[in-house]
């Protein structure tokens, strides 16, 4: 059951809430200085274990949970490396801060580990790090509420939801083990909601035009209606928020080779009480995320269309979740156990040539 609405108050709402699910999510778009391009996603999820009734997480002896989802895509060579964590651990000192401050790790089988943090600076500095990420990140704009409150009524569910929609970036990714130098532009939402997982379905948008108007759109389907919603934010921090939005795909499609879902990568959304009319492109193919029997296609877009009076131009990113799958926990499990067999084995080998080049050096 949905407690009370509270308004959202900052900086206090950027930490943790007692809450059966939320996550706090960052994607963006870099590029290094060769102007070679990237793009990244990095998620963070606290649940309550009993009642969020993820596959998975009932199992673990633990009143909340944490977990991760990440990626890193080099557009040049269309390449997508991803991390699914269904297990990480947060220090003891995490949300102890005035500011937000998450500090944790993502067990694997290998040597050593990263450190991943999420924590804010100050005002409006943020530090992003993962496996894979080591980003700062500076909010050039006011928090964008989604609805006009941040509290977003999805017919039977509700949802508390804000997002910085224009974070300068700089730092450096990870690309086959090599660091690289990148700037660019972020986006950050923050979700809450006391809502159980089931199998809905929503298209989901952020927009970053070049002329520093930033767009956020969804369609919600909860089984019984869906529910549609574009918010806005201007140059001049200005918001608006629409209901009567039009999300169209186009006859453009990718099928997964895993999961046999096929995910339109074409996209019109159309404002018509502004003059709005965008068409959105998939800059990568394959982004599949996989977690058990939950999959979704997650990453870049380039963006183009009329705004008004205005040509416009831009990137964003697309979510796409609740699309017709054939893969399932046990294939999963399968695979995982798979790959952490594959990473075991590659670090035996690696292990026992060490030996054996040490030996021979001492003969």
């Amino acid at each position: 059951m949905q407690k009370e609405y509270q308004p959202i108050q900052f900086p206090e709402d950027e930490s943790a809430h007692d809450a059966i699910i939320e996550w706090w999510y960052f994607n963006g778009h870099l590029k290094d200085e060769k102007g070679n391009e990237y793009s990244y996603m990095d998620c963070l999820f606290k649940t309550d274990v009993k009642k969020v009734k993820i596959p998975f997480l009932s199992k673990i002896p633990l009143k909340t949970s944490y977990f991760s989802h990440s990626l890193v895509s080099d557009l040049k060579n269309k390449k997508f490396h991803h991390r699914i964590t269904p297990f990480s651990i947060i220090s003891d000192d995490s949300f102890s801060k005035n500011l937000l401050y998450v500090n944790y790790v993502n067990p694997e089988i290998r040597n050593g580990y990263s450190n991943c943090v999420i924590e804010k600076i100050n005002e409006s500095k943020y530090i992003l790090k993962n496996e894979d990420i080591d980003l700062t990140l500076i909010s050039a704009k006011t928090p964008l509420l989604e609805g006009g409150k941040g509290f977003c009524k999805l017919n039977s569910k509700a949802t508390y939801y804000y997002s910085l929609t224009n974070l300068v970036t700089e730092g450096r990714i990870k690309i086959e083990n090599k660091w690289i130098g990148v700037s660019g532009k972020s986006w950050m939402d923050h979700q809450w909601a006391d809502v159980s997982y089931t199998k809905n379905r929503w298209d989901w948008f952020s927009v970053q035009l070049d002329n520093n108007t930033e767009m956020v759109c969804f369609m919600y389907d909860d089984g019984q209606k869906k529910t549609y919603l574009a918010s806005i934010s201007y140059p001049d921090n200005k918001q608006e928020h629409f209901e009567k939005v039009k999300i169209v795909p186009l006859p453009r499609e990718w099928v997964s080779l895993k999961s046999k879902a096929k995910y339109p990568l074409l996209w019109k959304i159309k404002i018509p009480e502004k003059d709005i009319y965008l068409i959105l492109s998939a800059k990568i193919e394959n982004q599949e995320m996989l977690f058990g029997s939950i999959n979704y296609w997650e990453g870049p877009l380039s963006v183009k269309g009329v705004f008004g009076d205005q040509e416009v131009n831009g990137v964003g990113f697309m979510e796409l979740v609740g699309y017709s799958s054939k893969y399932n926990n046990v294939k999963y499990l399968r695979d995982e156990v798979g790959k952490t067999a594959s990473k075991l084995i590659s670090s035996i080998k690696n292990e026992t040539f060490s030996i054996i080049s040490n030996s021979k050096k001492h003969e």
